[in-house]
């Protein structure tokens, strides 16, 4: 009977060893407020999951670095892969390597290029970007007319960067609400990258207000760089009441901006939905079950008049 029970226990072992389940993560970049929240959002989900293991890698914004973790995951034989583009530009040479080797792989938040010609077990789980920069033009032309700047009103863009699917689509968004009857009053007088960075949001926005540039709305394609704006714009001296400021995310720190009555708009991207849905994605994909190609988390636009929803 003794040796019955250690011989049941052991198999019982082996079964808990095989149903452990490794998945490799490549993100982007760790130093991102957004991002962070997005890795934080997997790593909570996993911890709830029995035998789910994450190993999570920092591709420090270098695609090559990316490549070669994926390479790695691979060697490694990890069941999925979740993937935050650097570049989504490189993602079929990604799902390649995946699909090469049978392994799953799931994009996050980052659309690849490749989005509809996806080789099989892989995905995209994100919030359609198609929805972002539309809610945020929309609420700022709105604005601009509340506050009787209905003609001629000028608007800078401060874009993404250039290599990310996120912040060309934002872009289009943005251009394809101005070119709407009800908005065609406002015109872009400056559109250019600021990389997603704050800083780099102010050193722009310093060196457009040390060129003279004049503008009545500022349209950031995230938080991160309008927050940079905002701040350029005082130390400017230039108040926050003659100026409409909107970005995207609606991160923690935005959030404390809007409250201070300096940020007008943002669109909230629920990153931990996206982090846990990446996770339940890549394991259903693992187990061999049927998952849609595309996986949205919607966006949600967020004003003063509801700021106290997102506080929380």
């Amino acid at each position: 009977m003794k040796t019955f029970l250690m011989t049941t226990a052991l198999v019982a072992g082996l079964g808990s060893a095989a149903a452990a389940e490794n998945i490799g993560i490549s993100m982007a970049l760790f130093d991102d407020n957004f991002l962070t929240v997005l890795r934080n959002g997997m790593q909570d989900h996993a911890a709830g999951l029995d035998g789910v293991t994450l190993q999570i890698e920092d591709a420090q914004n270098d695609v090559g670095r990316q490549l070669n973790q994926i390479q790695n995951f691979v060697a490694s034989g990890v069941d999925a892969i979740i993937v935050n583009p650097v570049d989504t530009d490189a993602t079929v040479a990604m799902s390649n390597l995946a699909a090469e080797a049978g392994i799953p792989l799931v994009y996050v938040n980052r659309e690849p290029v490749n989005l509809d010609d996806l080789p099989e077990k892989q995905a995209f789980v994100a919030s359609d970007e198609l929805e972002s920069g539309t809610l945020q033009t929309q609420e700022i032309c709105r604005l601009l007319k509340e506050q009787g700047k209905g003609e001629g009103a000028r608007a800078v863009v401060m874009m993404g960067e250039l290599s990310n699917q996120a912040a060309r689509i934002r872009t289009q968004d943005i251009k394809d609400v101005i070119a709407t009857e009800e908005c065609s009053f406002i015109e872009i007088v400056e559109e250019q990258t600021a990389m997603w960075s704050r800083t780099q949001g102010t050193d722009l926005m310093t060196n457009w207000l040390s060129a003279g540039v004049e503008f009545d709305a500022v349209i950031s394609n995230n938080d991160e760089m309008a927050i940079g704006a905002i701040q350029a714009l005082k130390t400017s001296g230039v108040s926050m009441d003659d100026v409409i400021v909107g970005g995207i995310d609606a991160t923690a720190d935005a959030l404390a901006a809007m409250e201070a009555g300096d940020l007008d708009v943002t669109v909230f991207q629920n990153a931990a939905g996206q982090g846990q849905g990446a996770v339940d994605t890549a394991l259903k994909l693992a187990r061999g079950e049927e998952v849609e190609s595309k996986v949205y988390v919607p966006f949600e636009l967020v004003t003063p008049e509801n700021l106290a929803e997102y506080r929380q």
